[in-house]
Parts: structure tokens; C-alpha cells; sequence
């Protein structure tokens, strides 16, 4: 049940971030976020880091840098769209994900498959749609992009060999801390909104309580048992397994933040879990 308690806490991680971060705060927050648990991790791990191949180095490194885009497209995507509407868009992971790897192994899936897909974008459209047949916002395009990498990260974890046999704790350190770098020197540039020290300064006790729930549950946690698990089983099914984030995000989303889908929204949110349910059984 490791990877079920993933997907809860990352359902409720959009409105836990919502409420934290601004446009101006999105880069300073990620710093915070990802620092915080670092030094724990390469406490715990430095003897294991030590035996790391040059291999392997690179490929936590090169997943790490995959992984802070993810972080970037879903914070900055999450400020400009509702949580609600994030954690079911995230949701079309489950779909792309085994279109990839059909497309990776030049396998054709099933028409019930395609079919499932088609359902879970039409719902995706449905459910951007707010107040009438508009395009969708930029955050919820934001949100899509990140499915996408996320898909990318999912089948970059399984497919690169010298990672197979490397310990899930130092992976999970160098990516994380690949992450750190990227957005240290992000937030080094000019324009690109506050300081990491100016943010957590204007921080309150809700705030860190938000941050302290991103970093060690949404981040440390989930890493972790996403990066054990995909290497005992295929991408595909821990995609599958994570299939239950929408409804907590939903959930989070109208019962704690207060957000009104209406009803186009609901039928978008209705096909895009019936999609995705429907997808799940399929490619299993």
C-alpha cells in the first residue's frame, strides 16, 4: 500500500501548494521545499552515495534534472489554475504513460485502450472549460506539460540499466539534490521573483506547516517509494497504482479549499476517472 498513501498525499500536495505560493514565490518555494529534506537524505545515505558508479551518477543526475521540471511545470501550473483542476489533469499520466511504452517496444495497444484515452481527454477539455467552450488557461497547459514529463521520468527510472541495481535512498538523494541546484541558480538570475530568505521570512505557522507537508510527504516520501517501486515493476503499473490522486485531489480541492467545478467541470472530472479506470484495467 506504499504507493496508494503516494497518491494521497500527492492529491492533496496542489491545494497545499496553492495555498503557499504565488507566481512571485514559485522558485523561492521550491528551494525551501527541496532543502529542507536534503541534508536529512545525505546524512542517512553518505556511506551508500560513496558507492555509486560514474553510470549511475549520471543517470540519477539526468532524472534529477527531469524531475525539477516537473516540479516547475506543476507549481507554476497549480498558481494559475485550481487544485481541483490539477490533480485530475496529472491524472492523464496513467494514460500517457502506456501509450510511451507501447510506443517504446512498437507494440500497437488495444482499441479499448485508445479508447480509454480518448474519454480522459475529452474530459480533460470538459473540465477546463470553467464558465463555457473556452481554451484552456495556461496553468491547466502548465499541468499538462507535466504529465507529460512525469511520463518521461516514469520510463527514464525503468529503462536506464545502471540505475537497477543502485540503492533507491541515494538515487532518490541525487535526484532531489539535482533538483536543489537547478533551482538555486534559478532563483540566482534576475527577474525570477523572490529570494528563498525573503519568502520564508514573510512565512506564518500555515505556511510552514505547508511547506513541512510538501517537503517530507509530497517529496522525501513519495520519491522514495516511487523510485522502489518502479524498479520491482513496470512503469505502466505503478502508474496505474498512483490512479486514485484525482479523487484526493478533488477531494482536497472542494471540501478544504472551497472550489466549484459546475457542472461541465464534473462531467470532465466524471470521464477523466472513468478514462483513466477504464485505461487501468485495459493495460493491465
Amino acid at each position: 500500500m506504499p504507493v496508494l498513501a503516494v497518491a494521497v498525499v500527492w492529491g492533496g500536495s496542489y491545494l497545499a501548494a496553492k495555498g503557499i505560493t504565488t507566481s512571485h514565490t514559485v522558485i523561492a518555494v521550491l528551494v525551501l521545499r527541496f532543502a529542507l529534506v536534503l541534508p536529512v537524505l545525505v546524512l542517512a545515505g553518505r556511506a551508500r552515495l560513496r558507492t555509486l558508479t560514474p553510470a549511475q551518477l549520471r543517470g540519477a543526475g539526468a532524472l534529477g534534472l527531469v524531475l525539477g521540471g516537473i516540479f516547475l511545470l506543476e507549481t507554476y501550473g497549480v498558481v494559475h489554475t485550481s487544485a481541483t483542476n490539477a490533480g485530475l489533469i496529472i491524472s492523464l499520466t496513467m494514460i500517457f504513460t502506456p501509450l510511451a511504452e507501447a510506443a517504446v517496444r512498437r507494440t500497437a495497444p488495444s482499441a479499448a485502450f485508445l479508447c480509454a484515452a480518448a474519454g480522459s481527454v475529452a474530459g480533460v477539455v470538459l473540465l477546463t472549460q470553467g464558465a463555457g467552450f473556452t481554451a484552456p488557461g495556461a496553468g491547466d497547459l502548465l499541468i499538462l506539460g507535466a504529465a507529460l514529463a512525469r511520463t518521461l521520468h516514469v520510463l527514464l527510472m525503468a529503462r536506464i540499466t545502471s540505475l537497477r541495481r543502485a540503492d533507491s535512498l541515494s538515487l532518490t538523494t541525487l535526484q532531489l539534490g539535482t533538483c536543489v541546484l537547478v533551482f538555486a541558480v534559478l532563483a540566482a538570475l534576475p527577474g525570477t521573483g523572490a529570494t528563498p530568505w525573503a519568502a520564508a521570512a514573510d512565512f506564518g505557522a500555515a505556511e510552514w506547516a505547508g511547506l513541512a507537508f510538501l517537503s517530507v510527504f509530497c517529496t522525501l516520501f513519495a520519491f522514495f517509494v516511487q523510485m522502489w517501486a518502479v524498479r520491482r515493476t513496470s512503469p505502466s503499473r505503478v502508474s496505474l497504482l498512483l490512479g486514485t490522486e484525482p479523487l484526493w485531489a478533488a477531494a482536497a480541492g472542494i471540501a478544504i479549499g472551497g472550489e466549484h467545478l459546475g457542472p461541465t467541470g464534473y462531467a470532465g472530472a466524471a470521464l477523466v476517472l472513468a478514462g483513466t479506470a477504464w485505461g487501468r484495467r485495459t493495460a493491465g
